[in-house]
């Protein structure tokens, strides 16, 4: 971000009269989130604080020194202030006699259970400078013991990729420490977003913010945390599969009791409950808001009706029993009756959004109508945690139509439409012409009608991105839907497609996947991607095939180019093939993080090559290389 960056504009008399309205729709004088959220603090490190290799920050909270307890600025929804206040709470807290959680280092949490003469880590947050640091913040207060076991909640970076900050991967390997997960582990956390990465990684910046400054115009909170940290990633295979509900580990003196939520929150995913310190544990399925259904950055849509029945069944096994309720995002909640009560709400809401999307769905109501219609009931929608600081109402709706019915509304008018540029100028054409749109939408600005002027600007921009005035007009809108967004995600849409249309796409590039990670991505789906960048048209006419044989694990496949179309077989080569290809599967490690290349490869006798090496440099030469500054808001 340059620092001659164009301001966002003030908020509109509209927005701070409709965000000052939020105070008397919402029960702000209950407090009990921060107590909760405060409750057994321990210690801390200054403004949460925590530098990479290189010095330079991974992790910290100082650039939120503007979020104080005081009211919220007219440029933030009071909503969201509250949620932003409370995620700026960090450091060790004590859960319990025997449990404790390190918060606010990482945009989740750690969760370490104290055994008898160890302890067991749950999560390792999503980079290895903030575990390091959260771990010795659990030493210097609690004194320093041997990590007995780590567990894995689900298969999102944030809860695993600082694993090598708290384990040395050698004593995994003897065996002296079990990695535990859920089944399927490996295979989701390795794939989840590897083919559609750059994509993924292109939206993630309008989800998360990460670009924008923060302040009161800019980047206030996440939802889930404040931001996502950037350091060093890591990945260590879990040695221990749980299998089922109801299984059972004993890891140092302490029993765990598992539940299986797969296809929730993420598609491999577990609760469980300890029964020693009568805690249970809900990964990420009981946090204190509306979860995503569909993330901004893309995913497959999730199940809410099974995320629903997952809670009801945590209730039903442990309910009875639980004293206290973490979860690997938030603060914990204490009291049987309390917890109850939570996760109650928390069912309700996910079973309510989705069989009354699916009531209006069979009544022949399309998306975007059922998403005006659905509201939540007093008894959910007055929950601190039900509100929509991460997902939405809104757009969950949505999500849920998406996964039910797909893109298509059945109107014919929209199966085959124009593509937006084109479309766009037609629109424009028919409305009378960009100047008299833009003076129709000056005077809806200033009724407050956002949403509607964000619609046409963005036709404007789409027919001519060159127009500064529309860019500006939708760039203004954009600021005020942010101001008066309650929900995290939506807000860091909004500004920062309004930064992009007055400042252009930032410059970011797409960092090599961590070694850890494509050692684990099994060869088959190294060879998928492949296929993802395949130019096509570059291919057609063209036969191609290769051999690999990887020499430490005996793998052999044939790579097949043929009708644009890149496929591949396992466990043989071929016959005849334009070329054969020997090496190690560290190998290919090595050329997927870009430590080598294939040239350099040959070069250092990493890898040998018979037959007509043209071939492979032609095969090669017809991939793609994808460009992270890709536009959004603008064609």
């Amino acid at each position: 971000m340059t620092t001659d960056a164009k301001a966002p504009t003030a908020p509109a008399p509209s927005v701070v009269a409709a965000n000052k309205a939020v105070l008397g729709e919402l029960p702000f004088a209950n407090r009990d989130d921060f107590a909760d959220a405060e409750r057994g603090f321990v210690a801390s490190v200054p403004d949460a604080t925590i530098l990479n290799a290189g010095g330079k920050p991974a992790w910290s909270q100082k650039q939120y020194a503007f979020i104080d307890d005081g009211p919220a600025p007219d440029s933030v929804n009071p909503s969201l202030w509250r949620m932003a206040q409370l995620n700026r709470r960090h450091g060790l807290f004590k859960v319990v006699d025997g449990v404790y959680q390190v918060r606010g280092l990482d945009i989740a949490n750690m969760t370490i259970v104290e055994g008898k003469s160890g302890i067991i880590v749950i999560d390792t947050l999503t980079c290895v400078e903030a575990a390091r640091v959260a771990l010795k913040l659990y030493f210097d207060n609690r004194g320093e013991k041997p990590v007995k076991a780590v567990i894995f909640t689900h298969t999102h970076a944030d809860h695993f990729a600082g694993v090598k900050g708290v384990v040395d991967e050698a004593d995994v390997a003897s065996g002296k420490v079990p990695v535990i997960a859920p089944n399927l582990f490996m295979e989701y956390a390795v794939s989840e977003n590897v083919i559609a990465g750059p994509a993924m990684l292109r939206r993630s910046t309008y989800q998360f913010g990460p670009l924008l400054p923060p302040g009161p115009r800019g980047q206030v909170d996440a939802g889930l945390g404040k931001t996502t940290s950037r350091g060093s990633a890591s990945l260590i295979a879990p040695t221990d599969l749980i299998m089922a509900t109801g299984d059972r580990r004993t890891l140092d003196g302490i029993e765990f009791i598992f539940q299986m939520a797969p296809h929730s929150e993420a598609p491999a995913e577990m609760h469980m409950y300890v029964p020693a310190y009568k805690c249970l544990n809900m990964a990420e399925n009981a946090t204190h808001l509306f979860h995503n259904l569909l993330p901004f950055r893309g995913a497959e849509v999730r199940d809410p009706l099974a995320w629903s029945k997952y809670i009801n069944e945590a209730i039903e096994l442990f309910g009875a029993q639980a004293e206290s309720l973490v979860g690997q995002h938030h603060w914990p909640t204490w009291g049987n009756e309390k917890i109850v009560d939570y996760l109650k709400k928390q069912r309700d809401l996910y079973k309510y959004v989705h069989d009354q999307t699916l009531r209006l769905m069979n009544h022949g109501y399309t998306a975007p109508e059922i998403s005006e219609e659905i509201r939540l009931p007093a008894s959910l929608g007055q929950a601190w945690q039900n509100r929509d600081y991460y997902g939405s109402v809104r757009h969950n709706i949505k999500a849920i139509c998406q996964r039910y019915l797909g893109w298509y509304d059945a109107n014919p008018a929209n199966l085959n439409g124009l593509p937006p540029v084109e479309a766009a100028k037609k629109y424009v054409e028919y409305m009378g012409g960009a100047e008299a749109v833009v003076a129709r939408a000056r005077k809806d600005f200033e009724k407050g009608e956002f949403r509607w002027v964000a619609e046409v600007m963005s036709r404007v921009v789409y027919a001519d991105p060159k127009n500064a005035e529309a860019r500006e007009l939708n760039a203004a809108a954009f600021d005020q839907l942010g101001y008066m967004s309650e929900s995290a995600t939506w807000r860091n849409a909004y500004l920062f497609g309004a930064h992009e249309l007055r400042n252009g796409p930032p410059n970011i590039s797409r960092a090599p996947f961590a070694a850890d990670v494509m050692s684990a991505l099994p060869v088959g789906m190294f060879f998928d991607s492949l296929g993802v960048r395949l130019n096509g048209p570059k291919a057609d006419g063209k036969r191609i095939v290769v051999n690999w044989a990887f020499t430490d694990t005996g793998e052999k496949y044939v790579l097949n180019l043929e009708n644009s179309a890149l496929t591949w077989v396992a466990g043989r080569n071929a016959a005849g093939a334009d070329a054969s290809l020997a090496l190690a599967r560290p190998t290919l490690t090595k050329i997927m993080t870009q430590a080598t290349t294939f040239p350099e490869a040959i070069g250092a006798g990493l890898l040998k090559i018979e037959g007509n090496p043209a071939k492979l440099l032609e095969l090669f030469g017809l991939f793609d290389q994808f460009e992270l500054r890709f536009h959004i808001v603008e064609p």
